[in-house]
């Protein structure tokens, strides 16, 4: 066995037990809590909806954790199992180009994969959502948004997948610099194109009514001086009862977006404080630091694929008979989480903070009092945990615990900081 292979099993060993075992950690913590509500939610939540909210993660976690054994077998099987050999001279048999047969040979396994995860998602919507009263969509929509991403991906992704493949056979060994620049402008491009292009396929979007929540947000954004092209209500009750809002959006092409659902069931002074979070993300400057972080790791994963691409081992170490440019991609992606899954606490800590400083700037221009109501009411509509287990938090959690996050606003209403 190559020395890369064991390195290969050695990590993913650790990146399946450490996974197993913060799961197994969650459901047990919020078990013992589950009798309980906590104390700074006895007066807002009743024991009946925080139960339900521990029930709702203990289901998500078991069927995490089957999710998690069948991606290892199935992840074993397309490596060292051979089935990416399998594929590849399936298609090298073909005596297509290089260009051809590697846009053939990572088409076909992303859509190997995407059946192979489907039941799964049809369990999640259909079962698990079903069950603790959130799933609102039937299959026919489900499976006119499976055909309309499919569609959208083929779009997209072909001549992505055929430039950057192009690139690394033509480009000489700063391909990865040309390729790096083509996906970064592709990204820019897709945040400025999602609001007004795509996410109208599978949503609508009615600019939000006159009427006190109107007049909130136009006085917030005045007072904050923040410029965007609408405020939008988005029909998320087609196919879920949870709620959110958000921004999306890039340049003049900004916009604010509330979920149906979010409106049903906050105050107009909790939408506002709800907003004045959100804004607290870009007044903050989150958004663009999380896109520099996004081009950087870019960059590094280019630079790392490129120097792979060239070392024998990385192949043969996985499964693969043959170099290529088209399989180096698929390798790098589907091995790459088994060695950067460390790099998941660093970035949950990194957006908890960005949160903190959110509450801060919307308790600052709005209400810390209306931005708790407005939390505890989604924390209690969208069935989140209130206990979650500190440890399991700390890895994945991008939002900070909820005693926590309400504790840290309390102290705002107090004038500590």
């Amino acid at each position: 066995m190559q020395t890369f292979t064991v390195l290969f099993l050695i990590f993913l060993l650790a990146y399946m037990g450490v996974q197993l075992w913060l799961s197994l950690r969650q459901s047990n913590y919020v078990s013992q809590h589950r009798e309980r509500v906590p104390a700074p939610f006895t007066d807002k939540i009743t024991l009946e909806q925080h139960q339900k909210a521990a029930d709702y993660t203990l289901a998500k976690g078991r069927f995490g954790r089957i999710e998690l054994m069948i991606g290892l077998v199935v992840l074993l099987a397309w490596t060292l199992g051979g089935g990416l050999e399998w594929l590849d001279q399936a298609w090298r048999s073909l005596n297509w180009s290089p260009l051809y047969t590697g846009v053939a040979v990572i088409l076909s396994m992303l859509v190997i994969g995407s059946l192979i995860d489907l039941p799964a998602s049809l369990y999640r919507t259909f079962v698990l959502e079903e069950r603790f009263g959130f799933n609102k969509t039937d299959l026919k929509t489900f499976f006119i948004d499976v055909a309309k991403g499919t569609a959208l991906t083929l779009a997209l992704g072909v001549p992505l997948i055929m430039l950057i493949l192009w690139l690394m056979e033509s480009m000489g060994d700063y391909w990865w610099l040309y390729a790096w620049g083509v996906l970064t402008a592709f990204s820019l491009i897709m945040m400025w194109a999602y609001p007004k292009f795509i996410a109208p396929l599978f949503n609508k979007f009615a600019p939000l009514d006159n009427g006190e929540v109107a007049e909130r947000i136009n006085a917030l954004l005045a007072r904050t001086g923040f410029n965007s092209n609408g405020i939008f209500v988005m029909d998320g009750s087609k196919r879920s009862a949870h709620g959110n809002a958000y921004f999306t959006g890039f340049g003049k092409n900004k916009r604010i977006v509330f979920f149906d659902t979010l409106l049903e069931h906050l105050t107009p002074a909790e939408v506002e404080a709800v907003l004045a979070h959100e804004l607290g993300h870009f007044k903050r400057k989150h958004i663009i630091k999380g896109m520099l972080v996004s081009i950087t790791m870019t960059f590094v994963s280019f630079a790392v694929l490129a120097w792979l691409m060239k070392q024998n081992w990385f192949y043969q170490g996985l499964g693969v008979s043959q170099a290529s440019t088209y399989m180096a991609i698929v390798l790098f992606m589907v091995a790459s989480p088994v060695f950067t899954f460390f790099i998941g606490p660093i970035m949950s800590w990194w957006s908890r903070k960005h949160e903190f400083e959110a509450d801060a700037f919307a308790a600052e221009q709005s209400s810390a009092t209306e931005l708790i109501g407005a939390l505890v009411s989604l924390y209690r509509e969208n069935a989140s945990t209130l206990t979650p287990d500190p440890l399991h938090s700390a890895f994945y959690d991008s939002h900070p615990p909820a005693s926590i996050r309400i504790a840290h606003l309390q102290q705002h209403n107090l004038g500590v900081t």
